[in-house]
């Protein structure tokens, strides 16, 4: 299995559109990607700002058609002005 993680800063007066869109693009993914497994969207202990996604796909191929899917394409052009900073890293489990 292949684990993202992504760690989001958002600027204050986007936080709550920021978190619409990314809960949607959640949603579809688990919904449309059949390798998407999981896709949770946690935010800060110190406010909205702050949002930490945790996602699991079959391996890097099923991520790489996340990447590739219109919805992602369409979720990231929509959220790029309200991000701040994006530090993302990922795992396998062995």
């Amino acid at each position: 299995m292949y684990v993202v993680t992504v760690t989001f800063r958002i600027a204050p007066e986007a936080s709550g559109e920021f978190l619409v869109a990314m809960r949607e693009n959640a949603q579809t993914s688990l919904e449309m990607e059949p390798g998407c497994h999981r896709f949770d969207v946690a935010i800060g202990e110190d406010g909205p700002e702050t949002v930490f996604l945790y996602e699991l796909y079959t391996d890097r191929a099923a991520f790489d058609v996340h990447l590739g899917s219109a919805h992602f394409k369409a979720f990231d052009a929509k959220v790029a002005p309200w991000v701040i900073d994006k530090t993302v890293a990922t795992y396998l489990l062995p």
